[in-house]
């Protein structure tokens, strides 16, 4: 029996061939990714007679003819041959992948129930997810039982005759040797076309006596899912609490029960391009206006970051005395073109140099684009690697549409809401607690970048300066009612309301206005973390005695770096270092305290950084300061000529956009230094987040490829640098390195 199969969009079809070899004499496999999905380009199958075309909703067991299946493929039909057919019960996913399963066999001859959908994919013989085996989520081979000691069974089921289907769930990552899976499932929904298979199924004979014999000896199960109600109370039993919180009506049907008006939409969990950890019932329910789809309703708040800071369940007491030491996660879901400037590989032509033109180039296919990047550049192992470095808060900048375009935008409406809110369980997962970062606002509030449109500022300035600013706190009316959930109340420790807002362009008195308007929605809606305002690049001696009154509840946002003025920049390696060392520390102290500065201030960025080398760091196409190369398109703003400390054409970017591997030992101990000894300096407010944890290209942006290169601590509280002891040199290290 040979069957071919290209078309992977509309028939997920995957294989898993290693066991299969064994039983079935053979398999060739060759695989390739469409649309996100491990499709099989071609499979063999040698003396299996299966049943790899089976419509939604009906359960069918029979050998075919190579015509037949190939006209099912073609047509997304089955002119079935069912040796039983069963009552198919209640389906609902779980985890988003696997675990969680009832078993339930199914008795030959049952009708097929209208409505009622099959969402797993049917495998051969010992086809079952291992998932099963007291290790949910993992893939694990039959080989790997074999060695294991479990003989040859999966989930207890013993090896069956070739002829035997067993319904399960495919795992979507398909390591070689993983898990069997030989089928294909259609979206066929109709009542018409299940009463067709019934009547297809009860004309040609329901009892085939060899089948039910394989199915009586081997068993047939359908992973059951039982989705529950996502705001409900907590697993922790807080039942006070789920009175608080909608529900969501149990929607046990899968896709059938997604509406036809919002199928392939946001809504739409079998439309999404990863399904990881995700709830897939379907449910409608909103809080604040936006959608609740793919979380679950049980949280646990019991882990524990490290040993050095209490678990999320319990109080984590002063910041100023327990400072907070974190990493953003930037570039993520608001890009910059620097961290990943893979995005923005276009010809100078086309013009894209940020998130708007590069939405407006996509067009279509930027949801493709965009939420293939959601789902890959941070997973669930960032969070563990980010608690393992012994780091305790994670920054997570996002911008306003994930909640809502307007006009004729062209961003990605709310894709990245549900991976905001999956970070967060997975911040969750590790004890880290979370600083919520809007990274972008209606009209822009500082014209850069990552703003999402690089150019004007129309965000309080404008024509549509006023519209902007409204909008703006709606949005943050419709996120601080959903954030003001209890299952945030642990976990959400600082709440952003507008990140860098470029004061020196806008006026002061309009920004400090929107803010504490900001901030009384925002409180009003039941947020207790403190608020985040940024400090407007106005210098934190301004900022003495403006918003006063609201003690530890609004906090002043400092992003400290030398790499940007032209008079830091100049720096040799160890003026840098006492640079940070007395002048930020300095800053630190004074603006904490009420009686010289605002008060509660934090240092939500920084880096390793010593030039700005790094490709699209300043804006796509413009150049560097350290060669001389920025233009602006305005003289009274560009450098023109060389800014490292030689100020020379020695000044140049090759060292410094090398690989971190190539960098020599001084280089690396004068970055450990400099990363240490701001760690020291920010600890003297409420805490610090480094920008950013990854990058494509640029080491000293990255925590993630510092701590791989040895230039950043093991364990963030264990540091050999502090700033009692400065260096006077770094032997080997030139300044126009």
């Amino acid at each position: 029996m040979n069957l071919q199969v290209q078309v992977c969009d509309k028939l997920r079809y995957h294989v898993i061939p290693s066991w299969l070899a064994e039983t079935a004499g053979g398999i060739e496999n060759e695989a390739m990714t469409v649309n996100g999905k491990l499709c099989a380009v071609e499979e063999t199958l040698a003396d299996i007679e299966a049943v790899p075309v089976i419509p939604t909703g009906t359960l069918a067991i029979a050998s075919r003819t190579d015509a037949e299946i190939e006209n099912a493929r073609q047509d997304g039909k089955i002119d079935s041959k069912p040796a039983s057919v069963g009552t198919v019960p209640e389906i609902q996913k779980a985890d988003g992948h696997h675990a969680r399963a009832n078993r339930e066999t199914l008795n030959g001859g049952g009708p097929v129930q209208a409505n009622h959908e099959i969402r797993s994919t049917v495998g051969i013989g010992q086809g079952i997810p291992a998932s099963e085996q007291g290790n949910p989520g993992s893939c694990v081979s039959t080989q790997q039982n074999r060695e294991n000691g479990q003989g040859e069974t999966v989930l207890g089921i013993p090896k069956t005759t070739d002829e035997t289907l067993v319904i399960g769930r495919a795992c979507e990552s398909f390591p070689n040797a993983s898990r069997p899976v030989a089928a294909l499932e259609l979206d066929t929904e109709s009542e018409d076309e299940l009463a067709a298979a019934n009547a297809a199924a009860e004309t040609r004979g329901l009892n085939r006596t060899r089948l039910i014999i394989g199915i009586v000896s081997a068993v047939l199960l359908i992973i059951i899912i039982v989705v529950a109600v996502v705001v409900s109370n907590n697993n922790n039993g807080n039942s006070s609490s789920s009175s608080n919180r909608p529900s969501s009506s149990t929607n046990s049907q899968g896709r059938s029960q997604v509406p036809t008006a919002e199928k392939n939409t946001d809504m739409d969990p079998w439309s999404w391009y990863d399904t990881t950890d995700f709830n897939m019932t379907y449910t409608n329910v909103m809080v604040g206006d936006l959608p609740i789809i793919g979380l679950y309703s049980d949280w646990d708040d019991s882990a524990q970051a490290n040993s050095k800071v209490p678990a999320l369940d319990k109080e984590w007491g002063s910041y100023s005395t327990r400072p907070a030491r974190g990493v953003n996660l930037g570039g993520w879901l608001s890009l910059e073109p620097f961290i990943t400037p893979s995005l923005f590989s276009y010809s100078s032509a086309n013009g894209i140099i940020d998130e708007y033109t590069l939405t407006s180039k996509l067009g279509g296919s930027a949801k493709g684009t965009l939420e293939k990047h959601y789902a890959t550049f941070i997973t669930e192992s960032d969070f563990k690697a980010i608690a393992d470095a012994g780091l305790d808060h994670v920054r997570i900048p996002f911008s306003y549409w994930a909640i809502e375009v307007y006009d004729d935008e062209p961003y990605l409406h709310r894709t990245s809401w549900r991976y905001l809110l999956r970070g967060l369980e997975w911040a969750r997962k590790y004890g880290l607690r979370v600083n919520l970062d809007v990274h972008g606002l209606p009209g822009s509030q500082n014209g850069w970048n990552h703003s999402g449109r690089q150019g004007a500022i129309n965000w309080l300035n404008g024509i549509n300066g006023a519209t902007n600013a409204q909008r703006s706190l709606d949005i943050h009316d419709r996120l601080s009612k959903f954030f003001a959930q209890d299952r945030y109340k642990n976990l959400i420790a600082f709440y952003g309301l507008a990140n860098e807002p470029r004061m020196t362009a806008l006026s002061a008195s309009a920004v400090v206005n929107w803010t504490e308007a900001a901030y009384k929605i925002v409180q009003g809606n039941g947020i207790q973390a403190p608020l985040v305002f940024g400090d407007g690049f106005m210098g934190l001696e301004n900022w003495k005695g403006v918003m006063t009154g609201y003690g530890d509840s609004l906090i002043l946002d400092v992003h400290q770096y030398v790499i940007f003025d032209e008079n830091l920049i100049v720096f040799t390696h160890t003026d840098k270092i006492k640079y940070a060392c007395n002048t930020w520390t300095s800053q630190a102290q004074k603006s904490s305290d009420t009686s010289t500065g605002f008060g509660p201030t934090m240092f939500a960025e920084w880096s390793q950084a010593d030039t700005d080398c790094a490709r699209h760091l300043t804006n796509v196409g413009w150049g560097n300061r350290w060669e001389g190369t920025y233009d602006t398109g305005v003289e009274s703003t560009s450098t023109l000529s060389p800014s490292c400390p030689a100020k020379d054409s020695s000044c140049r970017c090759t060292k410094a956009n090398a690989d971190a591997s190539d960098w020599n030992s001084a280089y690396k101990d004068f970055l450990k230094d400099f990363a240490e000894a701001q760690m020291h300096s920010f600890e003297r407010g409420r805490g610090w987040w480094y920008w950013t944890w990854k990058t494509e290209s640029a080491p000293q942006w990255s925590y993630q490829a510092g701590l791989a290169a040895g230039v950043l601590p093991a364990k963030a509280y264990e540091r050999d640098f502090d700033c009692s002891n400065l260096p006077t040199s770094y032997p080997g290290l030139d300044e126009n390195y």
